[in-house]
């Protein structure tokens, strides 16, 4: 199997078993006001373990890279999902490896600069339903890794 994500407090995911043999969809990862600042990061890793012990075994992780943040938080909580990812994969000897937005989009759209709503579009053009971009950001980053695996 195959695991891309689109990290953040929503985090979306899609898997790929196989030719025409996928799944996707996105998981909250937000603190409640009642939860200390770790517990996303146990939920987090948690389901890491659930997805690989019910689905696995996970051949490689691809993560979309960014390197520019709307705001502080955002910045923060990335930085946060990236650091445990890649703990995770090297604790389970997983290899992972990040694509850049850019790659993503134009895979996706053909244009570097496209919105989130043209690579929701061109997913869903593709045959995969969708319901949020974050999903759609994944399914797309999926795509872009299997394209590429079945032109090799």
């Amino acid at each position: 199997m195959i695991l891309a994500l689109d990290l953040g407090a929503n985090v979306g995911w899609a898997a790929w078993f196989g030719p025409n043999d996928t799944a996707h969809g996105t998981m909250v990862f937000k603190n409640s006001r009642f939860e200390g600042g770790g517990m996303r990061w146990l939920r987090f890793r948690q389901w890491l373990t659930e997805v690989a012990e019910s689905h696995g075994p996970i051949e490689q992780v691809y993560f979309e890279e960014v390197r520019r943040h709307r705001g502080t938080d955002a910045a923060h909580a990335y930085g946060g999902f990236l650091a445990h990812l890649t703990a995770w994969c090297e604790k389970m000897e997983i290899p992972y490896q990040g694509k850049t937005v850019q790659a993503i989009k134009i895979h996706a759209t053909g244009k570097g600069n496209a919105n989130k709503a043209a690579v929701v579009a061109a997913v869903q053009a593709r045959g995969f339903k969708v319901e949020t971009e974050d999903e759609g950001d994944a399914v797309a980053l999926m795509l872009l890794v299997t394209d590429k695996r079945k032109a090799a």
